[in-house]
């Protein structure tokens, strides 16, 4: 008799795990230590251990056994009866859990023989070997005794909706609940600090975004505020300074075909909408289907397209038209118009932007040691007093880089405004902005456009593609922002999803066109120290004075400079770099960013994006098209020759046929094995085909036998119930088929 020990380990996940079922209560049984009395020569009869007062299916088969038998009951579980069991160091062990028609770590057609295995003399028939038992294995558990079964899906709706009104879930879908306890003066004078910066620095390209948009200058304004407020309550990363963006105006532009900003409106409203019904479903997802070359192209295009839009505001030259070869065909065609001082000036504006934005990457040097030798306190706090300088010089140079945008424009402002003075007009100028706040009033879903009034209907059916476009382009902008300065945090995509969608459709109230997370104003917010979201509450409240007090003065802007804030920003959006390395790493990744490239900038925006996603869509089916069949010979340990067939990966449908011609092409002079343990999945297409490829080799007389077949797998191939179905399991078994085929003995089917 062989004594083994039942103790509570630590469960590990390279070891074998099953549940198992026990009955009974657990309490009052302090005790975790039990002896297990086994008698290995009565392997095969229909009997188990009875442990704590409880059955415990660990029933090893009449295979070989070997090692030592270690298992462990973790975290009992009184009111249902359920365990982990967790079994060590077993080889050639079949657990008896029916799975599938057979054991879990041995799938056999038939259920598997018990193991005797006796505890303080105590035996119990197994419930789980017993053919004819009542608590048939599912997913490995067993229901407990004594408890009627419910209703699965009603436990998990009521569970759903527990975890719902959790106070977790409440914290995580308004995040504000989370922080604003901890708030105090420190982090007040942060974000107040990051908030007027930002601020400073979204107003001048508020104006020039509205211009790229094709809306009226206002409307910029009216995009910066509502939603600054809206993120501080449910944005769950504090860097993001939500607002208009480059590419959802240059995608507004291209949708809108000139009917006005109401259909603008509508946009950010139906984006927001789409955007919170992806957060809320968790689709989050589908923006993996667009991969690293397609957004490369996507973004390098759109900028040269933002960029090409403005070039004509540096020339001082006026035309219709905003498609790429639109504005070159109209540059060249109006170049004889180009106006002097405008092209001066946003020449200039772009050289000291670009300037400006090296300022803050100056390094002050540190004084010399025979500077700093000062005998005495005196020459401490001298050297004190240098370094604050410094610190504060460097401050200053960093202020200036960062509210480089307002600063030009006020410079160019001011000096179209001397020359007003003087009766002179040598800039075009950015004309009236309505002043004064937005009113609040739902989105129009009706609007007027000549003698024409379009229903909701129709304004959606024209912005077409571009309801589905813009909120999706607008989720990947902001969530990779939200990974650059997440400073390897996890980023929720599901919270951000339903922030954005909730800015927009609020933003939607107050004239707004579509909005997301700036990169280049996340950078500013990061760099000034934001400690909150709530630095968006600073850069709202200094758009809303800017538009009840300033906006007469906006007149005096002048267009060419508001173009070169746009060149200046949207230059270092061109990924053309990129090229290079996916050149060096898979030159096929280039065909997908060059299509993409190409479609933006000749086409559309939105079909450039589908195309790069097609393409890498007829890369994927094409790769799941043509798996790698490897044929080659081998022999079993009894010295049997067989022929040796793997296939790389799963079986669909476009794969069947494929997979049937080249296994037809195996040598015919010993028994085939395909190996399966690459493959994870198989359809009803591939059940065909293998039911095909079996008749095949039946019809030239050669064995086909499946190894290492999963067993969900298996279920799918008997589904279509081929002529026969040769499987084995391990290696013993494989060996112990090919030996009797050799030996001419008669196999099952």
């Amino acid at each position: 008799m062989t004594k083994y020990k039942l103790n509570n380990t630590v469960r590990s996940s390279s070891e074998v795990t099953l549940t198992s079922y026990m009955s009974g209560s657990m309490e009052g049984k302090k005790e975790n230590v039990y002896q297990i009395q086994m008698d290995p020569e009565n392997i095969g009869s229909n009997q188990t251990l009875d442990a704590i007062d409880g059955k415990c299916n660990v029933c090893p088969s009449s295979c070989d056994y070997k090692g030592n038998l270690a298992a462990s009951l973790e975290k009992p579980c009184s009111r249902f009866g359920l365990n982990e069991l967790k079994v060590e160091n077993l080889e050639d062990v079949c657990l008896c859990e029916k799975y599938n028609g057979g054991c879990k770590l041995c799938p056999r057609s038939s259920p598997a023989p018990t193991l005797t295995i006796n505890l303080e003399g105590g035996q119990k028939e197994c419930l789980s070997c017993n053919g004819n038992s009542l608590y048939p294995s599912t997913n490995g558990s067993y229901p407990s005794a004594g408890y009627p079964k419910k209703s699965r899906w009603r436990g998990d709706v009521a569970k759903r909706a527990r975890a719902c009104c959790s106070k977790k879930t409440l914290l995580r879908r308004l995040p504000i609940l989370a922080w604003l306890p901890n708030y105090n003066l420190r982090n007040g004078l942060a974000d107040a600090i990051a908030g007027l910066t930002v601020g400073l620095t979204v107003i001048p390209q508020a104006i020039a975004y509205a211009n790229v948009a094709g809306l009226p200058p206002q409307y910029g304004l009216y995009s910066s505020f509502m939603a600054c407020f809206v993120y501080t309550i449910f944005g769950s990363v504090k860097d993001s300074a939500i607002g208009p963006t480059a590419i959802a105006a240059i995608l507004t532009r291209e949708n809108l075909h000139g009917l006005g900003p109401e259909f603008a409106v509508l946009l950010a409203f139906l984006s927001g909408c789409v955007e919170l019904v992806m957060g809320i479903l968790q689709l989050g997802f589908l923006i993996d289907f667009i991969s690293g070359p397609v957004s490369v192209g996507f973004t390098s295009a759109a900028a040269i397209i933002i960029a090409t839009t403005q070039v004509k505001d540096i020339l001082g030259l006026s035309f219709p038209g905003g498609k790429f070869l639109q504005v070159w065909s109209g540059i060249y065609e109006h170049i004889g118009e180009t106006r002097l001082w405008d092209t001066v000036l946003g020449l200039s504006c772009i050289i000291v932007l670009l300037l400006l934005r090296k300022v803050k990457d100056i390094k002050l040097t540190e004084p010399s040691d025979s500077s700093s030798e000062v005998a005495g306190a005196g020459g401490a706090a001298g050297a004190g007093g240098v370094s604050r300088a410094r610190a504060g010089a460097s401050q200053a140079l960093w202020f200036l880089s960062t509210t480089r945008n307002i600063l030009v424009v006020l410079l160019c402002s001011a000096l179209a405004y001397y020359f007003d003075t003087k009766n002179q007009t040598p800039f075009m100028l950015t004309g009236t902005v309505k002043p004064g706040l937005p009113e609040f009033s739902p989105p129009p879903f009706s609007a007027t456009v000549g003698n024409h009034t379009y229903t909701f209907m129709e304004m959606s059916s024209t912005l077409g593609s571009a309801i589905f476009v813009v909120p999706l382009l607008s989720i990947l902008e902001n969530i990779a922002l939200a990974k650059v300065f997440s400073e390897g945090k996890h980023v929720d995509a599901t919270q951000e999803m339903i922030a954005l969608g909730v800015c927009n459709i609020v933003s939607s109230v107050v004239d707004s066109m579509p909005v997301s997370g700036a990169l280049s104003r996340g950078a500013v917010n990061h760099a000034s120290g934001v400690a909150t979201p709530a630095g968006g509450l600073y850069t709202g409240v200094l758009v809303l004075l800017a538009l009840q007090y300033f906006t007469p003065y906006f007149y005096y802007i002048p267009k060419a400079s508001l173009a070169a804030v746009i060149i200046a920003a949207v230059v270092f959006m061109m990924e053309l770099h990129v090229f290079k390395p996916i050149w060096r790493t898979k030159k096929l990744d280039i065909i997908p960013a060059v299509v993409t490239f190409a479609t933006c900038l000749l086409v559309r925006l939105e079909l450039g994006i589908v195309a790069g996603i097609a393409v890498n869509l007829v890369f994927l089916l094409y790769a799941s098209a043509r798996p790698s069949v490897r044929v080659s010979r081998a022999i079993s340990s009894d010295g049997v020759p067989y022929v040796l067939a793997t296939v790389d990966r799963a079986l669909a449908f476009p794969s069947a046929e494929f997979v049937r011609r080249a296994l037809r092409k195996a040598p015919a002079d010993a028994p085939l094995v395909l190996d399966a343990h690459h493959v994870q999945a198989a359809d009803f297409t591939a059940a065909r085909g293998i039911k095909s490829l079996i008749d095949d080799f039946h019809a030239r007389g050669q064995t086909l036998i499946f190894y290492n077949v999963k067993p969900s797998i298996a279920e799918v191939f008997r589904g279509v119930r081929p002529r026969e179905f040769l499987l084995c399991a391990h290696r013993t078994d494989l060996d112990r088929l090919l030996r009797n085929l050799a030996t001419g003995a008669k196999q099952p089917t």
